[in-house]
């Protein structure tokens, strides 16, 4: 059960997309391309100006988290370097989805160049999160208790006194954090002891967390016109809900969700045009303009970072995909995910935008041909992409030639069919943006590496079987208008069962693509038998005690392993060949997840942390008997080995076990 319950946020965030989708098919349908150009020339150059002023001060405030997190850490940096960080942390983040994750890969890989260390990392990711936590709950408080009505989706549903109970609850957890703050310093969550900070510090991140979530809504509030009835309170309100909803469906930039939930709740107030001109240039101040200054200045750190130090070590004269080539796992696959996910949304929202010019240039045949195709195969290709997103983020090699063919091909026939030629640039520009980073996609799919058994055929067949059934189907619904394979399982114009069956060809098909595309199953040499001759052939001194070994994908490197209760822990960094080191990490957390582990090294050594980071191990320093060091608050030099692991689950059940193996290694070396 814990093995599904760790797919339950994606299957969510899909559900909250396919809901956003048929919501705005329903609702919106209607719109034109056209009226949104008109509502974007409506907006006055005072209200641009105005919001791009919100901007610039929403992520100067957010530079404040960041500032406060290091003295909390025990770890004072200049306000350059911190303002630096936390813009590239957020803009990133923002923009990539899971937030916590890729803000916190990018604070680690600059914070510690700057001398923190990684439990001092680890508390400025948990300050600034919960400081923006501490906002959401103050102004949702505020609005629960004077716009209560306001709340879109739940206003008819709850009683005002449920508004009101929440709301009072919101501030009860606000107010708790500040007293324990003031009067205990301290609380112990699941066994541990988290120290807090100071009363004073927790007061300033109540007030800068509000200002900062106030000053966010701003941006959009400066874009639409003045309205009857549409308070800034009330505008909040519509925005908070939205925003959440965002976050709940992990999605890159709450894409799809976000934006249906504003539409839906600012409708009564506005046309729908110009709530989606307003955020159209919301996305453009806040997400997309950031995302390439953050991914520009991110880049250019690191090249001068790693030039640096190649200097040094007389290393001078590699090319630019070697200096760069150590950011990879935190942008490159993050921004291939992110781009490549929201071009599979806007293959499948083409129907709803029905404006197309004729480009007479194209080549008759092909012209004709995609245009009876419709938005049909468009859509389908869409829906294939969100798959292909998910291995691009498991960073398959199959999903990256994949994902680089359905784009190409997307963007002939976007062309081709009339639509707007913004959108076959944009695809065609997101495949050449992720064909340079063949490198960071070394994972082969299972198709590749399972001989051709039960579980590769049956997939390939149900593929093969659904492809032609949907092409099966084109003819009997080329009569409609919009026929985006979504839009024929919801048209009443067709029977029930072309629906349904519709509907079951594309989800067995993309459950067959996914089940083909993700990564093989991975096999591990007992430790008895193979496993430690071959972990020693690789140079490595062999543990003394270990159940077994994972290779790398190249089989060129490995890693042995000791199951633990809940914990499958690897011993110290793998071994072999650095080219096929970062695949054996990766395989030793497959194999975990196979078996229903959590994944943890110990004796891991600095080089490698930030791939432990990409997936989601906190780092804590090792001594050199191999046993956590004491927390230190002052600045401490680096350590040389680290505990990787899922800190706030497995160290209550590691911590004893260290102790163990620490003395079987002095009594083995005596």
């Amino acid at each position: 059960m814990k093995r599904y319950l760790r797919h339950l946020p994606a299957l969510l965030g899909v559900l909250l997309l396919v809901g956003a989708i048929y919501v705005v098919q329903r609702e919106f349908r209607h719109l034109k391309l056209s009226d949104i150009k008109i509502a974007l020339a409506a907006i006055p150059a005072s209200a641009l100006i105005i919001s791009f002023g919100w901007t610039v001060l929403s992520y100067g405030v957010l530079t404040f988290y960041d500032r406060l997190g290091t003295i909390y850490a025990g770890h004072k940096v200049t306000y350059r370097r911190v303002a630096f960080a936390s813009f590239c942390a957020y803009a990133l983040s923002h923009n990539l989805g899971f937030a916590a994750v890729s803000g916190a890969a990018v604070r680690y890989r600059l914070y510690s160049h700057w001398g923190l260390t990684a439990v001092q990392i680890a508390k400025v990711v948990g300050f600034c999160s919960l400081t923006f936590g501490l906002g959401g709950l103050v102004l949702g408080g505020c609005i629960l208790f004077f716009e209560p009505l306001s709340v879109p989706f739940f206003a008819k549903v709850l009683p005002l006194w449920a508004f009101y109970a929440i709301g009072t609850a919101m501030w009860a957890v606000v107010a708790t954090y500040v007293v324990i703050s003031k009067v205990a310093g301290t609380v112990r969550v699941r066994g541990h002891e988290f120290n807090l900070p100071n009363w004073r510090m927790a007061v300033v991140q109540v007030a800068l967390a509000s200002v900062d979530v106030a000053v966010t809504a701003a941006i959009f509030y400066a874009l639409i016109p003045p309205t009857p009835g549409l308070t800034y309170l009330r505008f909040l309100a519509c925005y908070l809900a939205s925003y959440s909803a965002g976050l709940i469906a992990n999605l890159p930039g709450g894409l799809g969700v976000f934006d249906t939930a504003m539409l839906l709740g600012l409708e009564p107030y506005l046309p729908p045009p110009v709530i989606l001109g307003a955020i159209l240039v919301f996305r453009l101040y806040y997400y997309i303009i950031p995302l390439f200054m953050a991914g520009t200045m991110f880049a250019l750190n690191e090249i001068l970072l790693r030039g640096g130090a190649l200097v040094k070590g007389g290393k001078v004269g590699r090319s630019l995909q070697g200096l760069v080539r150590i950011s990879e796992p935190d942008f490159a696959v993050g921004a291939a995910t992110g781009a490549v996910a929201i071009c599979g949304a806007l293959l499948l929202s083409l129907g709803v935008l029905d404006d197309r010019p004729d480009f007479s240039w194209i080549d008759p045949d092909f012209a004709d041909m995609a245009a009876s195709a419709g938005q049909f195969v468009p859509s389908l290709i869409g829906a294939a992409l969100m798959v292909l997103a998910i291995g691009l983020s498991q960073r398959v090699t199959l999903a990256w030639g994949g994902t680089i063919a359905l784009l190409l091909v997307a963007a002939g026939y976007t062309a081709a069919q009339g639509n707007q030629l913004w959108i076959s640039a944009v695809l065609a520009l997101s495949a050449v943006l992720v064909a340079p980073f063949r490198d960071a996609f070394y994972r082969h799919a299972r198709v590749l590496t399972s001989t051709l058994q039960a579980e590769v055929m049956v997939p390939l067949i149900a593929l093969a079987v659904c492809v032609i059934a949907l092409a099966a189907f084109e003819p009997q619904v080329r009569r409609l208008s919009e026929n985006s394979w979504w839009e024929i399982v919801l048209s009443p114009d067709l029977p029930n069962s072309l629906r349904v069956v519709m509907a079951l060809a594309v989800l067995m098909a993309l459950l067959a693509l996914w089940r083909l595309l993700r990564p093989g199953h991975v096999t591990w040499l007992p430790w008895a038998g193979e496993g430690r001759l071959r972990y020693a052939s690789l140079g490595a001194q062999p543990p003394n005690q270990a159940d077994g070994i994972v290779m790398g994908e190249a089989g060129r490197s490995g890693i042995p392993f000791l199951r633990m209760g809940r914990v499958m822990l690897g011993l110290g960094d793998p071994a072999g060949s650095p080219a096929d080191r970062i695949s054996a990490i990766w395989r030793l957390r497959d194999l975990a997840a196979q078996e229903g582990l959590d994944p943890a090294v110990w004796r891991a050594g600095p080089g490698l942390l930030k791939v432990y980071g990409d997936l989601g191990l906190t780092a804590l320093p090792l001594g050199p008997d191999g046993q956590l060091l004491p927390e230190n608050a002052d600045s401490q030099p680096a350590a040389l080995e680290y505990l990787c692991c899922v800190a706030e689950r497995d160290l209550v059940t590691l911590e004893p076990q260290l102790h163990l193996l620490a003395e079987r290694e002095l009594d083995a070396a005596e």
